[in-house]
C-alpha cells in the first residue's frame, strides 16, 4: 500500500495559489501574470507571494510546471492505463480533445503558451520547451507501442507519427477555440484515423 505524506499548510497554500495562477495565465497570458496581478486575483499580499516564488520568472516557471502536471494527470496518465497499442493512442486523443472541448483553463495552458513564448527567450520558454519535449516523447512511446502490437506497420516512424498527431491537435485547438468551428472535433478525429490507416500493416483494415 502506497502512502503519501500530508501536505504542509504552506504547500497547500502554494498549490491553491498555483491553481488560481494557471487560470489567470490562461485568461491573460503568462506575460500578464505578475506577482502584483496574482496578489489582486487571490487577495494575498505581494510579500506573501514573494515568499512563495521570489520573482516573476520563478512564478511563470511554477505555473507552467503546474499546468504540465494538470495536463499529464488529465491526458497522459489516464491514457497509459488503456491497453497498449491503438486503444491507448485513441484514448489519449479522446482525452486531449476533451481538454480542449471544455474551454476551461488548466492543463491546456501548455498548448496555449506555445504561441506566446516561442520568441521570448528566458526561463519560462525553456521550461515550456522541456514540457513539450517530454510530451513528444510520450507520444512517440505510445506510437511505438502500437507498432510492437502489430497494429501499426514496422515501417512506422514514431517520431514523425507523433509530430503529425500533434499537428492535428494544434489544428483542433485553433479551429475549435478561436474559429469556433462546430466540426473541429469531427475533422480532428478523421485526421487521426487517416494517419492510423496510412500506417497500418499491409492488408490491415
Amino acid at each position: 500500500m502506497v502512502t503519501t505524506t500530508p501536505l504542509s499548510k504552506g504547500e497547500r497554500t502554494r498549490e491553491a495559489i498555483l491553481a488560481r495562477a494557471v487560470e489567470e495565465a490562461a485568461r491573460i497570458g503568462l506575460g500578464g501574470l505578475t506577482i502584483g496581478a496574482l496578489a489582486t486575483a487571490t487577495g494575498l499580499s505581494k510579500s506573501g507571494l514573494y515568499a512563495h516564488f521570489g520573482s516573476k520568472d520563478a512564478l511563470q516557471v511554477a505555473v507552467l510546471e503546474s499546468a504540465g502536471t494538470e495536463f499529464s494527470d488529465a491526458v497522459i496518465l489516464p491514457a497509459l492505463r488503456a491497453p497498449r497499442g491503438l486503444a491507448r493512442l485513441r484514448t489519449l486523443v479522446d482525452l486531449w480533445l476533451t481538454c480542449g472541448r471544455r474551454r476551461q483553463p488548466g492543463g491546456c495552458l501548455v498548448v496555449k503558451a506555445g504561441a506566446e513564448l516561442d520568441d521570448q527567450p528566458g526561463p519560462a520558454r525553456e521550461h515550456l520547451r522541456n514540457l513539450h519535449v517530454r510530451l513528444a516523447e510520450s507520444l512517440q512511446r505510445i506510437v511505438a507501442g502500437a507498432v510492437s502490437t502489430g497494429e501499426l506497420a514496422p515501417s512506422t516512424d514514431p517520431v514523425r507519427f507523433a509530430a503529425d498527431l500533434y499537428g492535428v491537435m494544434l489544428g483542433f485547438f485553433h479551429s475549435h477555440r478561436l474559429l469556433e468551428d462546430p466540426l473541429a472535433e469531427e475533422r480532428a478525429l478523421a485526421a487521426v484515423e487517416a494517419l492510423i490507416t496510412a500506417n497500418r500493416p499491409d492488408g490491415s483494415s
